[in-house]
């Protein structure tokens, strides 16, 4: 039979004191819990730990005393099954007291400790002189001869003998008993010891009311969130650009790096990731009115007072990024091994990829990186360049996002015919957008930009009324592959805010075949398909006017 009982923790207050309310005769049973499944999310993690235990009939309360502080104790939901019908009732979840610590009585007590070690030891040191020197006497006097060298009675002998004896066997009583005694101090003082040094619990304590209608095996799994979790997308990006006979195709792997400092460790678990962010609440953000005003006077700081504006700007925490990926070049044909790839569930507003198998994550065990999925699609390549900054040119490929699950922003391994070329970064993308990714220089295609024309100068038929800036510019492509590849160069036109300033563009320009490409003002694109060899020259010329009265500057826009 199945049962599940849900509870909402709202304050401390409340566990505490629905946990009083429970019956005073409930039987406590010391409960041990198995982490089996974790989602993993951007953001935090949701953790099922499992508990089997053999239920008396009636009330029980099960204590497990092996959940992790860091847990969000109103996150916790229980549900459970057995042979018999079960009622879950309340759930606590504290920090289990450390027994009070009173360190002035502890340290007079050790010390009260060590000084009846230290007697101990004096009685053990004189008891084993006396020893000795009975032993000496035994050894040196002669005990059968008298004063003037006469031969003693047999009776004097053995009063000494039993004398001697009786002084070592008392000797060795003592330094018995002492020690005996000092082993006892010494445990003392050692409890003592770990008392005084005392940590603080590092678990929490999770308390559940179960009712059983009679005498069953029961199974309890209980679910909580931790936020010292999270996930990260990394992608491996590989291009086969393709021959004669075979048109390029993209694969793109799509990786989850996991790391977690829960305090638990993630051992043989049934491991996902999702793309629910957790931390971000179920509503959007409230908004509030704006006021437009004149400027407010500053009132003067009081002597010493600092300004919240001098204060420093916190430091803003930066992602260890991955180690970089390892390259291995087979040196005789070999089986590729496949890669463990996750399962997708799809629905409407996350997508959760489950991991085969068991995982096995410490909590300080740093990044592990995982493959949850993977698609491979036709790609459109062509050679890109902004020569204004840099003359190389860069081989890109496009591609239609097929897959049903957002691409989340990422780093990208990208490799080019199977050789690693570089890093790159993948902007977020939701089914059927066009993506790009660059492949690195192509250093068959040579790109030269130079600067024909640069005149600053002033305008007016009479009377000079203006300044000018006018500027030419020649670009020319050499295409070095034997087959034609498409090419497109950027270039930037400069833009006016004021009315003033007046931008033209000039009629020896090369008619670019895009403008404001990406929603970037300005940025204008020349893309043409270059033929095996061919050299292809692009112009662009441009004049800017403004009043002689004033300067003007090109800065990059904000």
């Amino acid at each position: 039979m199945r049962i599940t009982a849900r509870y909402l923790a709202t304050t401390s207050l409340v566990l505490v004191t629905m946990a009083a309310a429970s019956p005073s005769w409930a039987a406590d049973l010391d409960a041990n819990s198995a982490i089996d499944t974790v989602t993993v999310y951007p953001d935090g993690a949701t953790v099922t730990r499992v508990i089997t235990v053999d239920l008396p009939s009636g009330d029980s309360t099960l204590v497990a005393k092996d959940f992790p502080l860091g847990l969000d104790a109103s996150s916790i939901r229980v549900e459970g099954e057995g042979g018999a019908k079960l009622t879950i009732g309340t759930i606590d979840a504290r920090s289990p007291r450390a027994a009070p610590v009173n360190l002035p009585e502890l340290e007079k007590r050790i010390e009260a400790l060590n000084d009846q070690r230290a007697d101990l030891q004096g009685a053990i040191d004189s008891a084993n002189a006396r020893r000795k020197f009975a032993e000496h006497f035994a050894e040196t006097s002669p005990a059968g001869i008298g004063d003037k060298g006469e031969a003693r009675p047999i009776a004097e002998w053995r009063a000494a003998f039993a004398a001697v004896g009786e002084e070592i066997a008392s000797a060795d009583t003592v330094v018995r008993d002492a020690t005996r005694k000092t082993r006892e101090i010494e445990r003392q003082i050692a409890q003592l010891e770990v008392e005084r040094k005392a940590k603080p619990p590092s678990k929490l304590e999770v308390r559940m009311d179960v009712a059983a209608t009679a005498a069953a095996k029961a199974t309890l799994r209980v679910t909580y969130a931790v936020r010292n979790a999270r996930w990260m997308p990394l992608y491996d990006a590989r291009l086969d650009t393709g021959a004669k006979d075979r048109k390029p195709q993209l694969e793109l792997i799509r990786r989850a790096e996991i790391t977690q400092s829960t305090g638990e460790d993630w051992s043989n678990v049934t491991l996902g990731v999702s793309t629910t962010r957790i931390s971000r609440g179920g509503s959007a953000p409230e908004l509030h009115s704006l006021v437009a005003q004149y400027p407010q006077v500053p009132k003067p700081l009081a002597a010493g007072s600092v300004s919240d504006l001098a204060r420093p700007a916190p430091v803003l925490r930066q992602m260890q990024s991955p180690a970089m990926a390892k390259i291995a070049e087979a040196a005789e044909p070999r089986e590729r091994a496949d890669e463990q790839q996750a399962i997708a569930e799809i629905g409407d507003f996350q997508a959760t990829f489950k991991i085969p198998g068991r995982v096995s994550l410490g909590a300080a065990e740093g990044a592990k990186s995982l493959r949850i999925a993977a698609m491979t699609v036709p790609a459109d390549l062509a050679v890109r360049a902004a020569p204004v900054l840099d003359p190389t040119a860069f081989l890109e490929a496009s591609f239609k996002q097929t897959d049903d699950t957002t691409l989340l922003p990422g780093k990208v391994a990208i490799y080019r015919d199977g050789v690693f070329v570089g890093r790159g970064k993948l902007s977020a993308s939701a089914k059927d957008d066009i993506v790009r990714l660059g492949f690195g220089a192509d250093d068959k295609v040579r790109i030269e930009r130079a600067v024909l024309k640069r005149n600053e100068g002033s305008a007016g038929l009479l009377v000079t009324t203006s300044k000018t800036d006018e500027r030419t510019f020649k670009t020319t492509i050499r295409n070095g592959h034997d087959f034609p590849i498409k090419v497109a160069i950027e270039d930037q036109l400069p833009v006016s805010e004021s009315e003033d300033i007046v931008v033209e563009m000039l009629p020896a320009t090369t008619p670019p075949t895009a403008s404001n490409i990406r929603d970037r003002r300005g940025v204008l694109e020349w893309s043409f398909d270059a033929k095996p060899g061919e050299v292809k020259d692009i112009n662009f010329a441009w004049r800017i006017r403004w009043p002689k009265d004033k300067s003007m500057v090109i800065v990059p826009a904000g």
